[in-house]
Protein backbone atom coordinates (compact mmCIF):
# COMPACT_ATOMS: atom_id res chain seq x y z
CA UNK A 1 0.00 0.00 0.00
CA UNK A 2 2.69 2.53 0.64
CA UNK A 3 3.74 2.45 -3.02
CA UNK A 4 0.09 3.57 -4.15
CA UNK A 5 0.26 6.00 -1.45
CA UNK A 6 3.31 7.41 -2.77
CA UNK A 7 2.18 7.48 -6.20
CA UNK A 8 -1.07 9.27 -5.40
CA UNK A 9 1.30 11.88 -3.20
CA UNK A 10 3.28 12.78 -6.61
CA UNK A 11 0.25 13.56 -8.16
CA UNK A 12 -1.88 14.82 -5.72
CA UNK A 13 -4.60 14.30 -7.99
CA UNK A 14 -8.13 16.20 -6.81
CA UNK A 15 -9.89 13.38 -6.22
CA UNK A 16 -7.51 12.34 -3.76
CA UNK A 17 -10.04 13.13 -0.83
CA UNK A 18 -12.01 10.01 -2.89
CA UNK A 19 -9.12 7.93 -4.01
CA UNK A 20 -7.97 7.69 -0.48
CA UNK A 21 -11.14 6.79 1.06
CA UNK A 22 -11.60 3.96 -1.59
CA UNK A 23 -8.69 2.40 -0.15
CA UNK A 24 -9.38 2.94 3.05
CA UNK A 25 -12.73 1.10 2.33
CA UNK A 26 -11.60 -1.48 0.86
CA UNK A 27 -12.53 -3.77 4.09
CA UNK A 28 -16.21 -2.14 4.41
CA UNK A 29 -18.52 -4.74 4.37
CA UNK A 30 -21.38 -3.75 1.87
CA UNK A 31 -23.78 -6.09 0.41
CA UNK A 32 -23.64 -7.05 -3.34
CA UNK A 33 -27.30 -6.52 -4.14
CA UNK A 34 -27.44 -3.68 -1.47
CA UNK A 35 -25.16 -1.70 -3.42
CA UNK A 36 -25.96 -2.50 -7.22
CA UNK A 37 -29.21 -1.29 -6.13
CA UNK A 38 -27.92 1.77 -4.67
CA UNK A 39 -25.53 2.35 -7.58
CA UNK A 40 -28.18 1.95 -10.12
CA UNK A 41 -30.93 4.53 -8.14
CA UNK A 42 -27.47 7.17 -7.94
CA UNK A 43 -26.92 6.44 -11.74
CA UNK A 44 -30.62 7.88 -12.33
CA UNK A 45 -29.45 10.80 -10.16
CA UNK A 46 -26.83 11.15 -12.39
CA UNK A 47 -29.16 11.16 -15.57
CA UNK A 48 -31.62 13.94 -14.25
CA UNK A 49 -28.16 16.70 -14.21
CA UNK A 50 -27.80 15.27 -18.19
CA UNK A 51 -25.16 12.59 -18.50
CA UNK A 52 -25.53 9.39 -16.57
CA UNK A 53 -21.82 8.87 -17.80
CA UNK A 54 -20.03 11.53 -16.33
CA UNK A 55 -18.09 11.54 -13.96
CA UNK A 56 -20.01 12.44 -10.29
CA UNK A 57 -18.30 15.36 -8.15
CA UNK A 58 -18.29 14.80 -4.45
CA UNK A 59 -20.94 17.49 -3.73
CA UNK A 60 -23.97 15.73 -6.24
CA UNK A 61 -27.00 14.82 -5.19
CA UNK A 62 -26.25 11.34 -6.55
CA UNK A 63 -22.78 10.80 -4.08
CA UNK A 64 -25.07 11.92 -1.21
CA UNK A 65 -27.79 9.64 -1.85
CA UNK A 66 -25.87 6.46 -2.80
CA UNK A 67 -24.13 7.52 0.98
CA UNK A 68 -27.31 7.91 2.50
CA UNK A 69 -28.47 4.52 1.44
CA UNK A 70 -25.09 2.60 2.07
CA UNK A 71 -24.50 4.11 5.90
CA UNK A 72 -24.17 2.00 8.57
CA UNK A 73 -22.54 1.42 11.88
CA UNK A 74 -20.04 -1.28 11.00
CA UNK A 75 -19.56 0.10 7.49
CA UNK A 76 -18.42 3.80 8.60
CA UNK A 77 -16.34 1.73 11.54
CA UNK A 78 -14.44 -0.18 8.77
CA UNK A 79 -13.99 3.03 6.94
CA UNK A 80 -12.49 4.74 9.86
CA UNK A 81 -10.55 1.46 10.59
CA UNK A 82 -9.01 1.57 6.92
CA UNK A 83 -8.20 5.31 7.49
CA UNK A 84 -5.94 4.76 10.45
CA UNK A 85 -4.30 2.10 8.95
CA UNK A 86 -3.71 4.48 5.27
CA UNK A 87 -2.68 6.40 8.39
CA UNK A 88 -0.19 4.35 9.64
CA UNK A 89 1.15 4.33 5.70
CA UNK A 90 1.84 7.36 4.95
CA UNK A 91 4.68 8.88 6.74
CA UNK A 92 6.51 11.21 4.99
CA UNK A 93 3.65 11.92 2.86
CA UNK A 94 2.95 15.62 3.39
CA UNK A 95 -0.52 15.87 0.88
CA UNK A 96 -1.58 12.01 1.32
CA UNK A 97 -1.20 12.62 5.11
CA UNK A 98 -2.78 15.79 5.09
CA UNK A 99 -6.04 14.80 3.26
CA UNK A 100 -6.32 11.62 5.43
CA UNK A 101 -5.99 13.78 8.69
CA UNK A 102 -8.67 15.50 7.11
CA UNK A 103 -11.27 12.28 6.58
CA UNK A 104 -10.31 10.86 10.00
CA UNK A 105 -11.54 14.41 11.57
CA UNK A 106 -14.66 14.33 9.28
CA UNK A 107 -16.67 11.02 9.34
CA UNK A 108 -19.16 12.36 7.15
CA UNK A 109 -16.98 13.41 4.59
CA UNK A 110 -15.22 10.82 4.98
CA UNK A 111 -18.71 8.54 4.04
CA UNK A 112 -19.38 10.93 1.62
CA UNK A 113 -15.61 10.38 -0.61
CA UNK A 114 -16.09 6.92 -0.14
CA UNK A 115 -19.76 6.95 -1.91
CA UNK A 116 -18.18 8.92 -4.51
CA UNK A 117 -15.41 6.89 -5.12
CA UNK A 118 -17.63 3.96 -5.25
CA UNK A 119 -19.93 5.49 -7.84
CA UNK A 120 -16.89 7.41 -10.01
CA UNK A 121 -15.45 3.58 -10.15
CA UNK A 122 -18.73 2.04 -11.65
CA UNK A 123 -19.86 5.26 -14.03
CA UNK A 124 -16.00 5.37 -15.49
CA UNK A 125 -16.23 1.06 -15.54
CA UNK A 126 -19.50 1.67 -18.06
CA UNK A 127 -17.58 3.64 -20.78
Amino acid sequence: MRAVLETLEAGAPAELPALLAFAAGQGVPLDADELHAAIRRSELLLATGGDPRRAPDPDDRAVTALADDLDAPEARAALAAGLERLADDSEGLPAVSAVLAELRADEERAWRCYAWALLAEHVGGDR
